[in-house]
């Protein structure tokens, strides 16, 4: 009896390829949908603006050209735009990963009064949307004296509730025998991090790298409240910039919004081999 209800449940080798079949297609189907966009802006990039404004553009670019790119560079301070982008972001890097690494450690490996309701606490800002926090964002780096200066936008999100919570969660899985051997051996606390734990830690810093550099590179609100000089304008506010004229460049903007993703492929090809592991090793799903 048993033997008649497996035969009955098994799936025919015809199904079961016309199923495959189905995935395959709906898999190629959902990658085209997110690939058409970027092929899009690059083929609006390397068009004439002629074509550009033609009452049916075809798929394919009739003519390649660089004029976009060189227009802008010409017309705006898009070197300068660069620049700041790359200052704001690096140096937010290094601030917001040792930070985020140095908290993590802490509430992963000491005990102290109030830890967890800290942690819990930090958990909680983790809720607050951004939009709530700007106005009184804005009110201390007016007092601070930053606005209008780069250090406006790096300093104030120096610290990721977001980036401590998955250092802490990794650095849980560091065995604690490691790190308590070494201070029988003598070794003061800042030589266990630095000797020890961060060799260790190589996943979640490539992980907390590729994410802090994205948010950075890619802020445009925060920026767009602090900074007021075009001059020390970044990419995502010198793109609103040419959005917002009265006749639009579009193959302008095109150029520039290819311009900006170029970073941020760099920064995910050399780290991604960590990516998936640090993400795994955070319990992150």
């Amino acid at each position: 009896m048993s033997g008649v209800t497996f035969e009955a449940g098994a799936r025919r080798p015809g199904s079961r390829r016309t199923g495959n079949v189905l995935i395959w297609i709906a898999v190629v189907l959902g990658a085209l949908a997110m690939i058409f966009p970027l092929y899009w802006m690059l083929a609006t990039a390397i068009r004439p603006r002629s074509e550009v404004f033609q009452p049916v553009v075809s798929l394919i670019p009739q003519m390649l050209t660089l004029e976009n790119f060189r227009n802008v560079a010409q017309r705006h301070p898009f070197l300068t735009w660069v620049m700041n982008s790359t200052f704001i972001a690096v140096i937010a890097v290094v601030i917001t990963v040792s930070a985020n690494l140095l908290c993590g450690y802490v509430f992963a490996k000491f005990r102290f009064p109030g830890r967890d309701i800290l942690f819990f606490a930090i958990l909680g800002a983790l809720m607050i949307p951004i939009q709530v926090i700007l106005v009184p964002e804005f009110l201390v780096t007016s007092w601070l004296g930053l606005l209008n200066s780069p250090w406006g936008v790096i300093l104030p999100r120096a610290a990721e509730a977001f980036g401590v919570f998955m250092v802490r969660q990794f650095m849980v899985s560091i065995p604690d025998e490691l790190i308590e051997a070494a201070r029988l051996d003598g070794a003061s606390e800042m030589r266990i991090f630095l000797r020890i734990v961060l060799p260790l830690s190589k996943p979640i810093i490539a992980v907390l790298v590729i994410f802090t550099f994205m948010w950075r590179w890619n802020d445009f609100a925060w920026p767009l409240v602090v900074l007021t000089d075009q001059e020390l304008f970044t990419l995502p506010l010198g793109l609103n910039l040419l959005r917002g004229e009265a006749n639009p460049d579009w193959g302008g903007v095109m150029a520039l919004a290819l311009i900006s993703l170029l970073p941020m492929l760099l920064i995910f090809l050399i780290f991604q081999r960590y990516l998936v592991q640090g993400i795994a090793s955070t319990g992150l799903k």
